[in-house]
């Protein structure tokens, strides 16, 4: 969980930078502060769990074990990146890791994950999916829709609200009468829990126990991660609606320096281990940004590919799911 945490941070920095230097398009919402969050919470669950995240994605592609080489290609909108270069940075998925991308409308992204545990459901699958969205996306109606229906039809799905405390630009008191997110979850009558969002154990134990509700049949589960973003909403940001002092503040409660003491303390690792981990996270993000920069470009040719899935076969609907799973699309 800690070369998770170093990776994603090494990643966002470089992200950063190469944005900077214009080699990334579009916008850019780095993740960095929040890492403990994805880490956490993708750690206390299955490899073969499904999990949707919104626009600040690029943590929860690492976190499910994504190639950060074919990651930061996708940022530079590469032929190489996960998604051939038409996703970018709002979207990178990869249905092999049951990575179902980030969604660049806030909350969208929420009735999906309800959609999807659904399908657990009828097919009777052990899988459970892992929705994550900011407190800014649950002023929206999809929010209070896609709790209804998780809650109505006792779906395995675990909502994962990051609370930052900013939706944007705006405080969370200017947003939202209800400080504490787990209220408007349990209006719903779901079993919900606050964690600590900066400690990445703190995380794992609660989606842990989350996660086992919801494979347990008994529906779904609300987890708010009480966490901070260290960078502005995204790269455009010149965040002036906030104080200094705050975001200083909320720096001494860094989950990286946090749980390596933890590790030293605990005699899991050494500080020369650690610092090994960081190297070789460092000289990985930095082949990350050579094969993105030196990858070619998507061939124009190839404009109308992957928009739309292949047709199915009827022949495939009426003989079933097995043979569906095979279907091309």
């Amino acid at each position: 969980m800690y070369r998770r945490m170093v990776q994603i941070r090494h990643f966002e920095e470089h992200a950063a930078e190469a944005y900077a230097q214009a080699k990334v398009g579009g916008f850019l919402h780095l993740y960095i502060g929040e890492e403990a969050v994805a880490v956490g919470a993708i750690a206390a669950v299955r490899e073969e769990d499904h999990v949707l995240g919104h626009y600040r994605d690029h943590g929860y592609a690492l976190a499910k074990g994504c190639d950060p080489k074919a990651c930061m290609a996708e940022l530079f909108g590469r032929e190489t990146g996960l998604c051939h270069g038409r996703g970018g940075s709002m979207h990178l998925a990869e249905a092999a890791r049951h990575y179902w991308g980030g969604y660049a409308i806030v909350g969208s992204h929420i009735p999906i994950g309800a959609g999807m545990a659904y399908a657990m459901q009828y097919l009777e699958q052990p899988e459970v999916v892992l929705d994550f969205f900011g407190d800014g996306a649950t002023g929206n109606g999809i929010f209070h829709e896609g709790l209804n229906m998780a809650a109505l039809w006792n779906l395995p799905v675990v909502f994962i609200c990051e609370n930052n405390l900013y939706g944007m630009g705006a405080t969370l008191a200017e947003e939202s009468p209800v400080r504490d997110m787990i209220i408007k979850a349990e209006g719903y009558t779901m079993p919900s829990v606050q964690c600590d969002g900066m400690d990445v154990l703190s995380v794992y134990e609660a989606v842990q126990k989350a996660a086992a509700h919801c494979r347990s049949g008994q529906g779904p589960y609300f987890v708010e991660a009480l966490t901070y973003r260290f960078r502005g909403h995204s790269m455009a940001d010149p965040e002036l609606y906030r104080d200094k002092d705050e975001v200083t503040r909320w720096k001494a409660l860094d989950p990286i320096p946090k749980f390596g003491e933890f590790c030293v303390e605990h005699r899991i690792s050494s500080e020369q281990e650690l610092a090994q981990v960081k190297e070789e996270v460092e000289a990985e993000m930095l082949e990350a940004v050579r094969f993105a920069d030196q990858s070619p470009w998507p061939d124009p040719a190839t404009v109308d590919q992957w928009i739309y899935a292949k047709p199915i076969d009827p022949e495939a609907i009426a003989t079933g799911p097995d043979q569906l799973s095979s279907v091309e699309g």
